[in-house]
């Protein structure tokens, strides 16, 4: 099975770009059939997915995010990245990496704050 691992920097400034990576061992991103999906937990809400890589290297983008959202992938790294531009502090939250098999990485806290 699929271990992954998040990381980004902690704490960003509003309006900044944060990216965030997922480092995934056990298994090579490009495996036919997995989807590397980025899904996020504000404080007190819900599970919001963001949006997906494929194993082709397709991308899919939650409609309400897609604007400000960027997926990409290393293959020479077996990483996922996650960009999101022009943060507020309503972006504050735990962020994910997760396959479509159901394999999650421990998340890393994303808080906006001047």
């Amino acid at each position: 099975q699929v271990q992954l691992q998040e990381s980004g920097p902690g704490l960003v400034k509003p309006s900044q770009t944060v990216s965030l990576t997922c480092t995934v061992s056990g298994g090579s991103i490009t495996t036919n059939y997995f989807y590397w999906r980025w899904i996020r937990q504000p404080p007190g809400k819900g599970l919001e997915w963001m949006g997906a890589i494929d194993y082709s290297g397709n991308t899919y983008y939650s409609p309400s995010l897609k604007s400000r959202t960027s997926i990409s992938r290393d293959t020479s790294k077996n990483q996922i990245t996650l960009q999101l531009s022009s943060v507020t502090p309503e972006d504050t939250a735990v962020y994910y990496c997760v396959t479509n098999f159901g394999s999650w990485g421990q998340g890393t806290q994303v808080t906006v704050s001047s």
